[in-house]
This record gives structure tokens, sequence and C-alpha cells, in this order.
């Protein structure tokens, strides 16, 4: 680092359209008007084998700024992301690197999604340290893949790193493609075309093709076998999916630069987490906090009633006035307003925002049994009754209807009507409750099952169905199977929730034998599912005999 700090380079003051562009986020987002700030484009950071990095450095005008903050990710740094994650920041007083990673948009190098994050992480503080305008101290922020860049420079913490904002970012992709069971495949199917064709002719172009995007990708996931129909779809463009889809164990090699659970142990400065209850990393987010709060970190929590995208889209003010609340009192010296370290949207009926020291918070366990005529009690039913069956047949698989996806179109909070109308979906509802039930933290069932093919998944979900009938989904949970055809009590633990459930409303098990194609279907044959094309359907039966439960964690 260099003895004295130097002005940085010389920048140019955003133009008019960019002014109102931050003038509108600033009112979408209900933030108080932002200062002046400059724009030194396509500074160059040298990586060890050669290849230079590109990034943009955002001064703040005529203050000296607060901190540095380093933004590292693929999806460019012009438009949304240099407004979400640079000038947003640097209008509040804030020095901001945002660099584009390996391959991407002007940065030298192959593209290889998150393999070469560590070392290049490292090798970009290095560059920063000889620069003029480092003051010897930053902080790192961002979201998705630009919250993994974090995890991936805490594999090894440099000295100068003092604080850091994840926001929906995993910490291990082996455990986010393959980790629930099966892969997701909507998710990394979908990612992998729409990056593989960013950086493709104009902006009007580009929106002609996403036109057509929702389309071309359909047809894709269902096709058989997963990886060729994938590769069809990608045409040599995104030469990683073909490991991502075929690669599900943990232990393969290939996972190893993508697995950055160590850096759990090793990270000592603070870190803010922001994530989303239909958020597709959100059991990693809790995990993340779980194992920061259990070693004594200062770290703070935050989880919205939002999905994937909605973290920077309907959530984005508050994620914006939260990471300037703990940066400015981790590296500049000022008071923090946050008053408890968890902040959780319950959502339902007359939710909102709750704080608290802990996640998750004191509860006491309530049970639900399956009973006879398709309910849920309070007591287990000794009554004779006969078993539920269903069918789950691959080639005509059980969709997905929202929940933790990353498209946003499709995410989140929906009807479910449409899908428990089918025949290969089955439901158990309790009695209209005459207060509020509010849980929260890991809803548990546990299923009595049992199919004639030993190669089978269960897709469980627990939904509010209010007053009028209408059923929203709350949680789900998976798991895959392979001696199906063995009647046993088989456990799901749902991802984490904060959910409030009114008067007069009712709590809903669903069952079915999957959720194409958030998950890679299974294919009944036991052939690996990315190569295999034999299907064999799997006829179920769910004995109703007082086994099968569900458990909630109930507050107070």
């Amino acid at each position: 680092m260099s003895s004295t700090v130097g002005a940085a380079p010389a920048g140019t003051q955003p133009g008019r359209g960019a002014r109102l562009a931050d003038r509108v986020i600033d009112r979408v987002w209900k933030l108080p008007p932002g200062g002046a700030y400059t724009v030194t484009l396509g500074l160059r950071a040298p990586m060890r084998d050669g290849v230079d990095l590109l990034g943009d450095l955002y001064t703040p005008a005529d203050v000296i700024p607060l901190g540095t903050i380093l933004v590292r990710g693929p999806y460019g740094r012009t438009t949304l992301n240099s407004l979400a994650f640079a000038r947003v920041y640097a209008a509040r007083g804030w020095q901001v690197l945002l660099q584009s990673v390996r391959g991407t948009f002007g940065s030298g190098g192959a593209f290889e999604p998150m393999r070469r994050e560590i070392e290049d992480g490292q090798d970009t503080v290095a560059w920063m340290r000889e620069q003029p305008w480092f003051d010897g101290t930053f902080a790192t922020l961002g979201l998705s893949y630009l919250g993994f860049t974090q995890w991936a420079l805490l594999m090894d913490p440099p000295p100068e790193l003092k604080a850091s904002v994840i926001v929906v970012g995993p910490h291990d992709f082996n455990r986010s493609a393959h980790g629930i069971g099966s892969f997701s495949l909507a998710d990394f199917l979908g990612w992998s075309d729409m990056v593989a064709h960013q950086e493709e002719g104009s902006l009007f172009g580009r929106l002609l093709r996403e036109r057509s995007t929702q389309r071309r990708q359909r047809a894709a996931m269902d096709g058989i076998p997963l990886v060729d129909a994938g590769e069809t779809l990608l045409a040599g463009q995104a030469p990683w999916y073909k490991d991502w889809a075929s690669r599900p164990e943990a232990t393969d090699p290939f996972w190893e630069p993508m697995q950055l659970s160590a850096a759990l142990d090793r990270v000592q400065t603070p870190v803010l987490l922001v994530g989303g209850w239909q958020d597709i990393f959100i059991r990693q987010t809790l995990d993340q906090w779980a194992h920061l709060h259990g070693r004594g970190l200062d770290v703070s929590l935050t989880v919205g009633p939002w999905t994937h995208t909605d973290a920077a889209a309907r959530g984005g003010g508050r994620v914006v006035k939260e990471a300037l609340d703990f940066l400015g009192s981790r590296l500049a010296g000022r008071p923090a307003t946050r008053p408890t370290p968890v902040r959780v949207y319950v959502t339902g009926a007359d939710a909102g925002w709750r704080g608290s020291a802990d996640w998750p918070p004191p509860t006491t366990p309530r049970t639900l049994y399956v009973e006879p005529g398709r309910g849920l009690a309070a007591t287990a039913s000794t009554r004779p009754a006969a078993p539920v069956t269903f069918t789950y047949d691959p080639a005509e698989p059980t969709p997905a209807f929202g929940g933790p996806l990353l498209d946003g179109k499709t995410a989140g909070v929906v009807d479910n009507a449409p899908l428990e109308a089918r025949a290969d979906v089955v439901t158990f509802t309790g009695e209209a409750l005459t207060g509020t039930l509010e849980v929260a933290g890991t809803i548990v069932v546990e299923l009595a099952h049992r199919s004639d093919n030993p190669h089978a998944d269960l897709f469980v979900r627990i939904c509010d169905v209010d007053d009028r009938g209408r059923s929203v989904n709350v949680a789900d949970g998976f798991v895959r199977l392979t001696d199906a055809d063995r009647e046993r009590v088989v456990r799901v633990e749902l991802a984490g929730t904060a959910h409030r459930f009114g008067p007069g409303h009712r709590v809903r098990l669903q069952v079915s034998g999957g959720a194409h194609p958030r998950l890679a279907r299974n294919l009944g044959s036991g052939e690996p599912a990315a190569t295999g094309s034999t299907l064999r359907p799997s006829a179920r039966t769910l004995p109703v005999d007082g086994r099968s439960r569900v458990v909630l964690p109930v507050v107070g």
C-alpha cells in the first residue's frame, strides 16, 4: 500500500440520463437525495496469470470518501448493476470499485463460473494496495454471484477487509445445484442460457430475444436426456452446464473451488446477511447466520418476503438503507441505528417486520396429524381409514408452482389451486383457526409412504388457506428416495419460514411426487437423471394411521 493516500484518477461526471436514473431510484427506494460523484472507467487489475480484469471506480465529489467498497460480479458495469451496487453508494459518500469477473464484459480470460474467484479476488486486493486512491481498508458488497465472490475472498481474508454485506449469496454451489436431492434444473439451465447471451447484440436485440426465452428454455427443460436437451439450447456457449447437471456428488473434486464452507470459520470481521423467504439460497443464508452467530461473530441477519430477484427490486430500498447503516457503523465510525441483530418479515395476515436477538426465536412445537377425510388434527385419529393414493408419471411430471425459483416471473407466493386440482397432488387440510397461529423456523413433515417403484421423490408443501378457500404456498421441502418400495415414515425438513396464519385460515399439507422443472424429475428407472431416458411411473400409498404428521414451530 502507498504510504500516502492520493486522489482518485480523474473521473467524469455522470450524464443527464444517469442523473435522471439516480433520482428515479431514490424515489422508488425512498432514499434521501444523494450527492455528486465521478466515474473512472476501465481500470485494469492484473491477475497472477497475466490476465487483466476491468473495473470502474466511483468516487464521491468534493468530500473525503467514508471508505471503499469492492464489488465483483459477472453481469456488467452499466445500467442497473452500476446503479444498484455503485452509484447509489457513491452518491452517499462511498468510493466503489465495480469489477467484472474473468471473461465477462471486457475482463480477460475465459468465464468459468465461480472456479477462479478465490485467487482473482486476492489478486484484485493486491492491486488495490498499490493504488493511490486506496486508504488501506475496504468492505465488500453484492448479491447472488456478487455474494459468492465475497465468500471466495473470505477463504483467506485480507487484513484490509473490515466488513461484508452478502445479499442472497451462496457459499456452496454444489449444494445450490444438487443439495436438496435433485438438480435445480430451471434455475441453472435458465441462468446458463441468460449468461451465455448477456453480451450479445444491442439492447433492442436482447429484448427481442427475451420474448422467446421462456418458450425456448421450457422446451429444453422438458427434454430428455436432460444434459442433451440443455446442450441443444445452449449450443456450446455454456460449457460448464454439462458438468453442473451430471456431477451430483458433493465429494467430486470438480466442485472444490465452488465449496467455500471453510470461509464461515475464517471470517473474523462483521457480516450483514440478507435473504428472502422465497429465495433459492435461503437455506444457506440461514445456515450462514447460525454458524457465524454461533462463533460469536458480529453478524446481522435480515430476511424479507422476497424471491431472489426481489432482493434487488422490491427489497432494494431496505437493503441499501441497511447496508449504509451497517457499513457506516463498522467502517466510518457512525452510530448504528439497527435495534436488533435479526430482522425478519413475517408473512401472512396482519404481519410485518420483527426484530429479535437470534434466529429462530423461541418456539413451541405443535403437531398436526393426518387424519381420515384428508384432514389435519391436533390428535392422531384411532379410526381405521383407507390409505390415500396417487400416481406420479415422469412422462407428465407434476409441475412447479411458485416457490423459490430464480425466474422472478414464476417465483414466490402463488395461488396453488391449479396444482391442487391435479390427480397427482394430494392435500390434507386442518380446521379453520379461531385465532392467529404464527410459526418461525423449520417446519417438519413426517409422512408414512410406500411406492411400487423404489426410485421416487416426495415434494411436500405447507400452504395457507384463507377464509375464501385460496391456497398459497408458505414453505416446501423435497427428498429423493432409492428405497421407496419399503414402507416407512419419511422425514422432510422444509425451508425456513416466518408466517402468520390468520383467524379463519387453515393449514394445508400438500404432497406430490415432484416439482418440474424447478427440480429435475425422477425418471423412475434408476438411471442417472442427467443422461437417462427410460421413464417409469410410481404408484404411491400414504397410510392414514397416525404416523403422518406436521410439526410446526409456533411462536408464543
